[in-house]
């Protein structure tokens, strides 16, 4: 027997509105806000969360900016929640970041919890007599992550600059544990010219992450076994298809593919590099991209005169998960639902990491 459950919304959280009348109330709530509100736009959001959006960008580079607004007390971080936590770190005393839809995580962060990675230091100081590893992280991690390495002297890094950052740690340790993506740690590994031999695979599952003690005081690079699903979806296949279907086209893809599909493609680099590769490319020409589908649509919409195509459709699905509605919401309940908070503790250590990173 089927049942019919009515639900009874208080006004402000009903959102039985069309897209049209939801972006007008939407803009009528930033004119009302005026200064103390921004709103941050991640690349792979969809195309009508970006155009509301203050500033767009990746998602250091929008926790930056969102503390450079003197006048804003509300952030609203349209984007996955290690990157509203990021936000929410490096914001001022008096600001409040908020999260459209606090279920939107990232798999990928989540592939590295705190109690995993400490288990794994106790075994790395049990393995090692020669000095532990600097610990580095990605920013696409959670705050209690970016704790630890702050705490043991660590760092984060971007897809842009981990070469820079694994450079550093080198400087003060003969090894590395890189968190929690194994694609940009082999990458950038590959491009520091460490060799094969000297580069291990953690698998937080196994005792010694699958390795022996002489392979772990050997390794200098010592990778985490996470991935970004939508980034792990492309294949060589991909890339040679669309070397036979599109002629003279440049392919350019993200770090966190597989090594092969790097090697492959033209170019490779973060998504403010991928956005910038597109931009100064010569009208006409035909790009295919390998990351996050929004960002290609987008590419593709805004270069009406070039041929921007995906390697293949690969969304992320939590990104998908900001929507108008739950923006919408969150604005008309400013600084009462969705709001970000991180312990002091985790806070203090996670800046501390953030910030041996902004420093350079």
């Amino acid at each position: 027997m089927s049942r019919k459950i009515l639900l009874v919304v208080a006004k402000e959280h009903r959102t039985d509105l069309s897209d049209d009348q939801a972006i007008r109330e939407i803009r009528r709530l930033k004119k009302q806000l005026g200064k103390r509100l921004v709103i941050l736009g991640h690349h792979y959001q969809r195309r009508e969360i970006v155009e509301l959006s203050d500033f767009r960008g990746d998602s250091l580079e929008l926790a930056r900016i969102a503390s450079l607004q003197k006048d804003a007390k509300y952030i609203v971080f349209c984007g996955v929640r290690f990157m509203a936590e990021s936000a929410a770190i490096l914001a001022q005393p008096h600001q409040i970041v908020i999260h459209p839809d606090i279920t939107a995580g990232c798999p990928m962060a989540d592939m590295a919890s705190l109690s995993e990675v400490e288990e794994v230091w106790r075994q790395l100081h049990e393995a090692l007599d020669d000095g532990m590893p600097i610990p580095v992280t990605y920013v696409n991690s959670t705050a209690k992550i970016k704790a630890f390495c702050g705490k043991h002297n660590g760092i984060t890094c971007t897809s842009s600059n981990a070469k820079k950052i694994i450079s550093w740690a080198l400087e003060r340790s003969t090894r590395f544990l890189f968190l929690p993506d194994e694609h940009l740690g082999r990458n950038t590994s590959r491009e520091l010219d460490i060799p094969k031999e000297r580069t291990i695979l953690w698998n937080p599952a196994l005792p010694l992450g699958g390795n022996t003690p002489q392979q772990i005081r050997k390794a200098i690079a010592i990778l985490w076994k996470g991935y970004c699903h939508v980034h792990t979806f492309f294949t060589v296949e991909h890339v040679k298809k669309a070397r036979k279907r599109y002629k003279n086209c440049s392919i350019v893809v993200h770090p966190e593919c597989p090594e092969p599909v790097v090697l492959a493609s033209d170019a490779n680099g973060s998504t403010r590099f991928i956005v910038e590769y597109v931009e100064n490319a010569p009208e006409g020409s035909t790009i295919v991209v390998g990351t996050e589908l929004n960002l290609v649509s987008r590419l593709a919409y805004e270069h009406p005169g070039k041929h921007v195509y995906e390697l293949a459709r690969s969304l992320c699905p939590n990104m998908y998960k900001i929507n108008l509605f739950n923006l919408l919401v969150s604005l008309r309940n400013i600084g009462k639902i969705n709001v970000v908070t991180i312990a002091e503790q985790t806070k203090k250590h996670a800046k501390l990491a953030l910030s041996r990173m902004l420093e350079m």
